[in-house]
């Protein structure tokens, strides 16, 4: 595969973005399931999706200059952009980062474009695979979100040693 250039979409905001992802995806994605199936169009999808959030965790990385948890800390305000989401931060330290989303934009704009199916498949779910390339030492366990129907969306990042 040939090298991308570098990635410079954040500067619209990564909320604007999706929204223009999912807007293309829809059709290409209904096209798809024609001929292949929903099951096996959503496997593959979340397939690419998950390899693309794994580079872009790397690429986080190189650009914050480092991978510990306080880097990832600082670079939620990429996701927040354009008040996409309301954070409570609940703990922030150098083995543990917690917090709560309250409201989330991205939930709301798949559902008023028809997609929440595809919406856990295209945002929430690049989370792990993002945290990953970032450093694959720090573990997320999220046991609700938003845009499955929770009130609030538990993130709660910790640093695993592997000796």
């Amino acid at each position: 595969m040939s090298q991308l250039p570098p990635d410079t979409l954040n500067a619209i905001g990564v909320l604007k973005r999706r929204e223009i992802e999912a807007r293309l995806l829809k059709p290409v994605l209904e096209a798809f399931a024609q001929e292949l199936g929903w099951e096996r169009t959503v496997a593959i999808l979340r397939e690419v999706i998950m390899s693309i959030a794994r580079e872009q965790g790397k690429e986080l990385a190189e650009a914050l200059g480092g991978c510990s948890l306080a880097h990832f800390a600082a670079s939620l305000e990429i996701w927040q952009k354009d008040d996409a989401m309301q954070i409570e931060i609940l703990a922030q330290n150098e083995e543990e980062f917690s917090f709560n989303v309250l409201r989330c934009r991205y939930a709301e704009m798949y559902r008023t474009l028809g997609m929440e199916k595809l919406g856990n498949v295209l945002s929430c779910s690049r989370d792990r695979a993002l945290i990953e390339g970032f450093n694959p030492e720090i573990e997320l366990t999220r046991t609700q979100t938003i845009m499955d129907g929770a009130p609030f969306c538990d993130f709660r990042y910790r640093l695993t040693r592997r000796d």
